[in-house]
């Protein structure tokens, strides 16, 4: 299985979105809530390349990006073969 984690807050609505598109895929993923623990944003920031931005979203380590990258994963029918086992 696929190892998902997204960095967000809750008040966000492109966490909501990338969150959605990840559950209607079928997948678990692991939430990191920067707004509750901020302590981690810098651990977010430096594994995203310096990205600030919530959602930072990773598929087994591999920086995809934020919500808009997810779904054009999603879009150009990249995103199923990343989240395949």
């Amino acid at each position: 299985m696929k190892k998902i984690e997204i960095y967000t807050t809750a008040t966000c609505p492109y966490c909501i979105r990338a969150k959605a598109l990840l559950s209607k895929k079928g997948v678990k993923f692991d939430e990191i809530r920067v707004d509750i623990d901020p302590s981690r944003r810098p651990e977010m920031i430096a594994r995203a390349n310096g990205r600030t931005t919530v959602p930072q979203i990773f598929i087994d380590e591999r920086h995809v990006g934020g919500c808009d990258d997810l779904y054009e994963l999603d879009f150009d029918g990249q995103l199923d073969p990343l989240l395949a086992v």
